[in-house]
């Protein structure tokens, strides 16, 4: 559609003195085909030309001659047009047809690097965390889909009172003893278990301060610990990462760098672009900033993640020399991604374009997730137990043999894990529901890969390639609207790109994957006359591939059978 809207828009600018963009960014598409395929808002007009927005549309209406438009209409204050319905078929699916999984791509060439999901290793990754490498994983795919070389990188959070925590634990109770289980679940039954003796001996919290200086020291019993620890924590999340089909160019370790950071302070304060509190602490003042003074360096020379942040911002940049550098982090650190930006100028750091990509919470049913008294959703049993629902719905359906039945379950369930957390916009929380996010009817994944796979099985039925297309054909409502939805895939993945928002991809696919089930449920396609049936054809085979197209972006599989 994009076509007809850029010649309409020409057409406008021919009788306006506004902009093409202006002109563009004011065009609508009426969800009621009798309004046109397009519309133009007048409102805007008025105070320029002065004169009311009816007259303004009635007057236009003699004037505008745009290409392969049929009629323009003026209705109150809106000017509409009616395209020619064979040329909006033509363009569309023989476009989509020859540029298949290109279709829609773009032609952007940023560098781009985005971190994810930033771990700490004293516990297994959670449901927050799946939120997170899905959405980083969607947030890669978009950009790349626009033609930016993207560039994906983790950081694990392998130091500090938190991972300290799990480490005297396994010392005290863990009695030397090898994981019995997945290394990072073995390590965070550690971490439940100290906070749960903390409660009981509160002089325990000395005892973690006490190691922690012991590990910046260099302690060579406390360093042995710490990388039997991080190490059994960091391999448990290479097999989650592996779980969701995730690798990244290069993982940055907190231990590596943060002592660097630490020298990039110090040599701040000495060229006087940071301070010293009351207490000694070396600040970085923000307040003039419209934001609170942040310590970067504690007064007794220990950092603090901030410390840490502002390296390697500067590391990524001389690793990548990108144009932008995304975090995904959860709203809750919105404050500190404000100061660190802030930092980042007053210290002078080369860092790219920096951008923290905020997310909500994922909440149970039953309420919020506590890492310290263990009661989270792992990863690992997320995924494992939603296969098991997804297996369970296709025993109903189908006989298959156990690898088929295995692979199927896979891709239903981590199809419904992928579209339930990433329709919901990027800064809302909400309620996770696995049973729900299974179904195969709602606003679920599985609906949007039971459509692809009904278009799968009627083309196994028909056998052969459309051969007697004509376009003229395609005249009913159902198909025009199909045509519509179509012909707008490019901009909403380029504005789900533009926005770091898979959401928008996801609300397109349901659009278009309801339309698709209304015309399926009101025209014949394999019993129609054979010019129809194969212009039909022709439609479902445009619409399977843009629905392929989508679900890749959101890394869904689109299975051929449900």
């Amino acid at each position: 559609m994009d076509g007809f809207k850029q010649e309409i828009v020409k057409a406008l600018k021919k009788e306006l003195k506004i902009s093409e963009q202006e002109i563009s960014d004011l065009m609508e598409m009426p969800s009621n085909p009798e309004l046109g395929d397009y519309a133009f808002p007048c409102f805007r007009l008025a105070g320029v030309i002065k004169k009311a927005p009816n007259k303004i549309a009635s007057e236009l209406q003699e004037k505008v001659k745009a290409k392969n438009v049929v009629e323009v209409r003026a209705a109150g204050p809106y000017l509409n047009f009616f395209v020619d319905k064979k040329e909006l078929a033509k363009a569309t699916i023989e476009k989509i047809l020859a540029e298949k999984k290109n279709f829609g791509r773009g032609s952007s060439s940023k560098k781009i690097v985005i971190e994810y999901p930033s771990p700490n290793t004293n516990k297994p990754l959670h449901l927050g965390h799946v939120r997170n490498m899905l959405l980083g994983k969607s947030v890669s795919r978009l950009l790349e889909f626009q033609g930016n070389k993207v560039i994906q990188v983790n950081l694990n959070n392998d130091r500090g009172v938190h991972i300290c925590k799990a480490m005297l634990a396994y010392k005290l109770w863990g009695e030397g003893r090898k994981p019995e289980k997945k290394p990072d679940h073995f390590v965070g039954d550690f971490y439940v278990l100290y906070a749960k003796k903390a409660e009981e001996k509160p002089e325990l919290e000395e005892e973690v301060q006490t190691m922690l200086r012991k590990w910046e020291k260099g302690d060579k019993e406390t360093i042995e610990l710490w990388k039997k620890i991080s190490g059994w924590a960091k391999k448990g999340f290479e097999e989650t990462y592996e779980k969701f089909g995730i690798k990244f160019e290069k993982t940055y370790n907190e231990s590596e760098h943060y002592k660097e950071g630490k020298q990039i302070v110090k040599a701040a304060f000495k060229d006087g672009m940071l301070k010293k509190d009351k207490e000694g602490n070396i600040i970085a003042e923000l307040k003039k900033k419209g934001l609170p003074d942040k310590v970067l360096l504690r007064k007794d020379g220990t950092s603090v993640y901030m410390t840490q942040d502002i390296n390697l911002a500067k590391i990524k940049y001389k690793d990548f020399r990108m144009d932008r550098s995304i975090y995904v982090v959860g709203t809750e650190q919105i404050l500190h991604f404000k100061q660190l930006l802030k930092i980042i100028d007053i210290l002078k750091i080369k860092a790219g374009e920096l951008y923290h990509l905020a997310y909500g919470m994922v909440y149970l049913p039953e309420g919020r997730m506590k890492s310290r008294e263990g009661k989270v959703v792992d990863a690992d049993d997320l995924v494992e137990g939603i296969i098991a629902l997804a297996k369970d719905e296709v025993k109903k359906r189908h006989e298959l043999k156990d690898g088929e039945l295995d692979e199927r379950a896979k891709q239903i369930g981590m199809g419904a894990l992928n579209f339930f957390i990433l329709k919901y916009d990027t800064p809302k929380d909400f309620i996770f529901n696995p049973e729900e996010s299974i179904a195969l009817e709602g606003e679920t994944g599985p609906y949007i890969q039971y459509a692809h796979a009904r278009i799968c099985s009627v083309f196994k039925k028909h056998g052969k390639s459309p051969a007697k297309i004509d376009y003229e054909k395609l005249k009913e409502k159902e198909e025009i609207m199909l045509l519509k939805i179509l012909g707008r895939f490019p901009h909403a993945a380029k504005e789900a790109a533009e926005q770091y928002k898979p959401q928008i991809v996801s609300r397109y696919l349901l659009e278009l994957s309801q339309q698709f089930n209304e015309f399926y449920h009101q025209h014949q396609v394999l019993k129609a006359e054979d010019s129809l049936r194969d212009t039909r054809l022709a439609l479902l085979e445009a619409v399977r591939q843009v629905i392929r197209n989508g679900l890749y972006l959101l890394s869904i599989d689109a299975p051929e059978e449900m």
